[in-house]
């Protein structure tokens, strides 16, 4: 490595204020003559005297994020298959075998998606996909809501 070899920088260094009337920021630093904005600091939320912006607005206790509709439970149709052939599927029914939860399924409500397959006739009363409500009929069942 040799000085003369390396690259130049290209950053300048910021200029140090107030250090000497032959510095050219001296005296005053670039801040003018007299007045709020040449002393020392002002408050950040300050306007120019008046009712600054913060109390004008209203009071918000505890604001807190939006609240977010819950997702539905989701069952396969291959789960499906655990309901003897003929019987009719409903919210209840899904309960009793314990492919949900009761509190899930009744704060988020169930949907039957088209994963995996059918091969037994059910009365499904759930919303379903159209995908699905295709394979439920294509086993032999119906699909009566959704």
């Amino acid at each position: 490595m040799q000085l003369h070899k390396l690259f130049k920088t290209t950053d300048k260094k910021a200029k140090r204020v107030g250090r000497g009337l032959g510095s050219g920021k001296g005296k005053t630093s670039g801040r003018g003559m007299k007045g709020q904005k040449s002393r020392e600091n002002i408050p950040a939320g300050f306007i120019g005297g008046t009712l600054p912006l913060y109390k004008k607005l209203p009071y918000r206790r505890g604001l807190g994020n939006p609240k977010q509709s819950p997702k539905t439970v989701v069952i396969p149709v291959a789960k499906l298959a655990a309901f003897p052939a003929g019987s009719t599927v409903d919210i209840q029914s899904v309960i009793d075998k314990g492919l949900v939860s009761k509190k899930s399924a009744l704060k988020r409500g169930v949907k039957v998606t088209s994963d995996g397959s059918l091969a037994v006739a059910l009365t499904v009363n759930l919303p379903v996909t159209a995908s699905a409500a295709e394979k439920i009929e294509k086993a032999g069942g119906k699909v009566t809501s959704g």
